[in-house]
């Protein structure tokens, strides 16, 4: 339930940090200014004892997020690929929770799998070994079916997963509530809806059904992605609890020394993950979402293995588009034309000047393409782009949310195996080839063809939707001519009622 009592999770949170000694940590990872740091600390400090005292073998930043529980531990996956951002130092301390957290037994994943299929797992698998690979919402077993002798990996949800979720989400929307009551300022980002949309996004994580159909979805649309693959579903052995999927061998493409054992280009690997990214999100509106460097692996033959796709993200043919020509405009340096395309899409207030807005975004713009190969950060601009908009009045728009966020943890995967990777180059050509397809005289040729599509679906029934339109809008006019007509007898009647009112109290007087 959502309510103040949560904000005891709040408090434990904070104090969690400062006993686990993650708050300095975190601090000093952020460069934290002086008077932050010491705010920090004072409203820490005196709670620490209520904090949770987590694993101490952890290192402390890894040690709290795990104590505290699934919903930091995703927060922490997506912080572990953004060197840039927090250091290398605790970069590598955060990779640990990708997918090497404590297991549960392999008894409870056996009892999960007999109550998910209602069958003896002996009838099921020939083989099912102990946990290979353990994440915040489930682990990863290795298995052999019996029927046809195949290898496969069986995804098992954690026990008591669902209500320990609950908790933490509950406790996100009352600090939500809290920031928007004592910083109105920060209504125009709402807050709320932000946990809304991750709330949505984890409940279908929980339920490995609609996993195992993102799956055969994104598989579906990545058939013929040269240097890409998926494991295959397997449906009989799937359910709500638990997901079987063919095993693939495969290097871990967080291990660069496995990965330079094993003969693989890094370079063209960083290149690769960020171009099928971009081709999947532009192409398909279609993407991986959780594309951090526990979930991705690199197959003997160089192929990129993605698994775990519990986080999917869609975005409309319209979105995409937008989100193209913001790129290539950036991309092109031409920054009226990325002014522009926000004012269109609505993303910027039509009240504000493009001018200006276009002037602020060369400022974002430039300092950045000044910058060596190493230095150019799709997430330094994310970050001077949000500053930006504040000023400008642009609201957050929840349904770009995974969109960003996935482009910043790509980025920062695609960084750890090339650090010299230019980001720009690489995404050039996959966002000016979709430019040409989508934004020229066949692209045009093509809405139009689909246009006329719907109109024939529709054709028959054309005439009454017509006339019922215009049915309401002449019964909307007649309506509020009536009002208009009224309105002067409503005005004299409340007259002569005041009137005589006062006459009254007068004669009363006298």
């Amino acid at each position: 339930m959502r309510g103040p009592h949560n904000l005891w999770r709040l408090i434990r949170t904070g104090a969690t940090l400062e006993r686990t000694g993650a708050m300095k940590v975190v601090l000093d990872a952020y460069d934290a200014p002086p008077l932050l740091r010491m705010a920090a600390r004072v409203a820490g400090w005196p709670f620490q004892w209520l904090g949770l005292k987590g694993d101490p073998s952890m290192p402390p930043a890894t040690r709290a997020l795990t104590a505290l529980g699934p919903a930091y531990i995703k927060f922490g996956q997506i912080l572990s690929t953004r060197p840039d951002l927090v250091g290398d130092d605790l970069a590598l301390q955060l990779r640990v929770l990708q997918d090497r957290l404590p297991p549960f037994s392999v008894e409870q994943a056996k009892a999960t799998v007999e109550a998910e299929l209602d069958l003896p797992v002996s009838s099921v698998f020939s083989e099912f070994s102990e946990p290979v690979a353990a994440a915040s919402i489930a682990q990863v077993h290795r298995a052999r079916l019996n029927e046809t002798g195949e290898e496969v990996a069986v995804k098992v949800l954690r026990p008591g997963i669902d209500r320990a979720f609950r908790k933490d989400i509950d406790a996100f929307y009352l600090a939500a509530s809290i920031i928007e009551f004592l910083s109105p300022a920060s209504r125009r980002l709402r807050p709320s809806d932000v946990v809304a949309h991750f709330d949505g996004v984890v409940q279908g994580e929980l339920d490995l059904r609609l996993e195992a159909a993102s799956a055969s979805t994104f598989q579906s649309n990545t058939e013929g992605d040269d240097g890409f693959g998926l494991p295959s579903v397997k449906w009989p052995q799937s359910g709500r609890r638990i997901m079987t999927m063919s095993w693939v061998e495969g290097t871990p493409l967080g291990d660069n020394a496995a990965l330079d054992a094993a003969g693989h280009d890094r370079s063209d690997l960083g290149a690769r993950v960020l171009t099928l990214f971009l081709n999947h999100a532009l192409r398909d509106g279609y993407f991986h979402a959780d594309m951090h460097q526990g979930n991705l692996k690199v197959a003997p033959d160089g192929r990129i293995i993605a698994y775990d796709f519990g986080i999917m993200g869609h975005i409309d043919e319209y979105t995409r588009r937008v989100y193209a020509e913001i790129l290539y405009g950036f991309i092109k340096r031409d920054y009226m034309r990325v002014a522009m395309v926000h004012f269109e899409a609505g993303y910027v207030p039509a009240d504000q000047d493009v001018d200006e807005f276009a002037r602020a975004l060369r400022a974002v713009g430039e300092p950045i393409f000044g910058m060596d190969a190493t230095k150019i950060s799709m997430g330094r601009l994310l970050s001077y782009l949000f500053d930006v908009t504040e000023r400008f009045g642009m609201e957050t728009r929840t349904e770009l949310i995974l969109l960003q966020r996935t482009m910043v943890v790509v980025e920062g995967v695609a960084r750890s195996l090339s650090p010299q990777l230019n980001i720009w180059e690489v995404a050039r050509p996959v966002v000016e080839a979709y430019i040409r397809r989508n934004l020229g005289p066949r692209a045009f040729a093509r809405d139009l063809g689909k246009t006329a599509e719907v109109l024939a679906r529709f054709g028959p029934r054309l005439p009454h939707l017509v006339q019922n339109a215009l049915v309401q809008q002449m019964t909307s006019m007649e309506t509020n001519r009536r009002k208009a007509e009224r309105r002067p007898y409503v005005w004299l009647i409340s007259g002569a009622i005041l009137g005589a009112a006062a006459a009254g109290v007068v004669s009363a007087l006298l």
